[in-house]
């Protein structure tokens, strides 16, 4: 990859390597000096990897030569199941472990245990069988428990687009790298707006997938109560779908699947496939809700979506969405959660946590949910169920009729962000930042209690040229809806681009 290509998508680079165009070791090598250069000052990329990453890139190059001398130089590389073969990527340091590599999701006992996996992830497994490589793993909040990336363990990160602000969470680390142009996708995950917050803050596309879509195999079942869901953070939308495509294989004994898709169908095939008009609700929340910039915005892809000749019903959601009473079955299941997580760690070091390997915000979490009895648990998830059921009412299905007792709407469009993207130490406040963090959150949870899956595109720039997010959501197993409209956006223009950043010159 020479310097005139670090601005394309993984797909492009991955063509220009079937080409003969570009080189997986040079492309590598420059992504390395690009990270080596900018890292410093944005804080993504915490454990780098470059000479095992130049070995895979080497071999890379190899199997590419083998390739062309064989007469094999097609574009559509997902014939041979090395889609992205070569391509530099960046691993979030929270799940998709990674055997021998350190692990330590933001946590200072981790960090000075000096952690590492031992086995490698389904997931991971995945992304290395396309030919995808590992740059090193990047900077996340402690447990991924916060919507910014500013660990005590590891300190902030720093968004591409103004050093001050922060790049969201909890994939900043991830979404910074990407927006800086060091690699053209990172993995992420998402269990309260953790994929779409950062991939909003970065101007990237963030795809959260349906649950049970990625496989947790082999540590997890359920993650997060079934909240948590793992994804990609990508330049472009069609970088988006055949991720999806390259990660979505269930593993023997998952608690549960999303819908399949048909047979011989992939994501990728949405982005051209023909499109129906939809039906697309739109909302802002209550008056006040959301701040004047991101309401513009939402605004703005509506009337676009509806100049590509799609049906807008304005001020519309569904019954339910933005309930109070949901925040208190949600509390319960996070804590029960974070209890459950220190528990697991203090059996596999076998001694007891403290207070003293933990920040603040997750011991108090912890010792709430340690607290709850197991009863409490149980029902917050049958209220959720409860909940579940009727917001899902609004949508049509992913295929199929609709319910007769639906609303039969397609989409729903929203802000990711209920403002503009905050400065760094604005949500890691100790005093008030758990309050900041509900206020801006207010768009991202519905999606992670239901297991829907859900898109965040950058649409707008604010007042001050950072990026501003809105976000569709589709039904159960719709990810083929919300790939196929995010591109009619993209095509139609309505994606910012990235280009050059402020962080090219201030952190050379």
């Amino acid at each position: 990859m020479s310097a005139d290509r670090r601005d394309e998508d993984a797909t492009a680079l991955a063509q220009a390597f079937a080409a003969g165009e570009a080189d997986p070791a040079e492309a590598m090598q420059t992504a390395l000096e690009r990270m080596e250069r900018l890292n410093p000052g944005l804080n993504a990329v915490i454990h780098p990897r470059p000479e095992q990453a130049l070995a895979e890139a080497e071999a890379s190059t190899q199997r590419w030569s083998r390739r062309r001398t064989g007469g094999d130089s097609r574009d559509d590389l997902s014939d041979d199941g090395v889609l992205f073969d070569g391509v530099p990527m960046a691993i979030k340091d929270l799940g998709c472990e990674q055997a021998g590599e350190f692990h330590h999701a933001g946590a200072r006992f981790l960090a000075e245990l000096v952690w590492r996996g031992s086995l490698d992830s389904h997931l991971y497994r995945l992304l290395r069988g396309a030919g995808l490589i590992s740059v090193g793993r990047t900077n996340t909040p402690e447990f991924g428990t916060t919507i910014t990336t500013e660990p005590d363990a590891y300190g902030p990160t720093a968004n591409p687009w103004s050093l001050d602000r922060s790049p969201g969470g909890s994939s900043g680390g991830s979404a910074a790298a990407v927006a800086a142009g060091i690699v053209p996708v990172a993995h992420g995950n998402d269990g309260g707006g953790s994929i779409r917050v950062p991939a909003a803050a970065c101007g990237l596309v963030g795809l959260k997938p349906t649950r049970g879509r990625v496989s947790t195999a082999p540590r997890l079942g359920e993650h997060r109560g079934g909240f948590a869901v793992d994804g990609m953070l990508t330049r472009t939308v069609r970088d988006a779908a055949r991720c999806l495509d390259i990660i979505s294989r269930p593993a023997p004994g998952d608690p549960y699947v999303a819908p399949p898709l048909g047979p011989g169908e992939s994501f990728a095939d949405a982005l051209t496939a023909p499109l129906a008009p939809l039906r697309i609700a739109v909302s802002t929340g209550r008056p006040g809700r959301a701040c004047t910039p991101v309401r513009t915005a939402v605004e703005q892809a509506a009337d676009l979506l509806a100049r590509l000749g799609h049906s807008i019903e304005p001020d519309t959601a569904p019954d339910g969405w933005f309930s109070p009473g949901v925040t208190d079955h949600t509390i319960v299941v996070r804590t029960v959660g974070m209890a459950t997580e220190l528990a697991g760690w203090a059996e596999r070091l076998g001694r007891p946590m403290t207070s003293d390997d933990v920040e603040p915000a997750n011991w108090w979490s912890a010792e709430l949910g340690a607290s709850l009895p197991a009863s409490a648990y149980v029902q917050a998830l049958e209220e959720l169920a409860r909940w579940r059921r009727r917001v899902m009412a609004f949508w049509n299905p992913a295929s199929g009729p609709a319910s007769p007792e639906g609303d039969g709407f397609d989409l729903l469009l929203t802000p990711v962000l209920a403002d503009v993207t905050p400065a760094l130490g604005y949500l890691a406040d100790p005093a008030d930042g758990a309050r900041r963090i509900a206020e801006l959150a207010t768009f991202v949870n519905q999606a992670n209690i239901s297991g829907q899956p859900a898109i965040s595109l950058p649409t707008a720039l604010d007042l001050d040229g950072m990026p501003l997010g809105v976000q569709l959501h589709a039904t159960h197993g719709g990810e083929h809806l919300l790939v196929a409209v995010a591109q009619q956006i993209a095509d139609a223009g309505g994606l910012i681009p990235l280009g050059d950043l402020p962080a090219e010159a201030t952190a050379s």
